[in-house]
């Protein structure tokens, strides 16, 4: 609830920017975006019963590479796609790393479409709209680049192997 409320201020703030929004990680503890200042930020909607899932590795195969360059990857579970995430957040803290070797941050199950939509993806989506001018997300993995100013640059399908976008994370590294 205490989320939802800043959430709701943070939309309502016409001055805001993305280091504003609170978060809550996987094993529920709360913070800000601006944990992350000055980094390069990929953000990702996660399920771990989704086509998608694999993804995962590619995405640990970057966040190694490159996180002492300065690149975060953040996955944010959601359910919100045909029950692809019905695990609590325990149960995905270990399934990612048992499955896949998941060293970058995870966070809290949360929403990314409609009214209860986290803070954080409204601020996404607003900065970085859909494809024909539809702004929600469409499924899980569809992908967020930031760069080190906080701004988000690009916003990528669930299709797009994040392996492909390697060169757009290494041009603002």
């Amino acid at each position: 609830m205490k989320t939802l409320i800043l959430g709701i201020l943070f939309v309502m703030s016409l001055n805001a920017s993305i280091y504003d929004i609170n978060l809550t990680d996987i094993d529920g503890d709360e913070f800000t975006f601006s944990k992350y200042k000055g980094k390069v930020i990929l953000v990702v909607n996660v399920a771990s019963k989704c086509a998608f899932t694999p993804q995962y590795e590619e995405l640990e195969n970057l966040y190694k590479k490159y996180k002492d360059q300065g690149l975060v990857i953040l996955g944010f579970p959601s359910n919100e796609f045909a029950d692809q995430e019905p695990a609590r957040n325990g149960e995905i803290k270990d399934f990612c790393l048992l499955n896949y070797g998941v060293s970058f941050p995870m966070f809290a199950k949360i929403k990314v479409n409609g009214d209860d939509a986290h803070p954080l993806y409204k601020f996404l989506k607003k900065e970085q709209g859909g494809f024909m001018w539809i702004d929600a997300i469409k499924w899980n993995f569809t992908k967020f680049l930031i760069n080190r100013d906080g701004e988000v640059i690009d916003r990528y399908a669930p299709q797009t192997s994040p392996l492909s976008i390697e060169s757009d994370i290494k041009d603002i590294l």
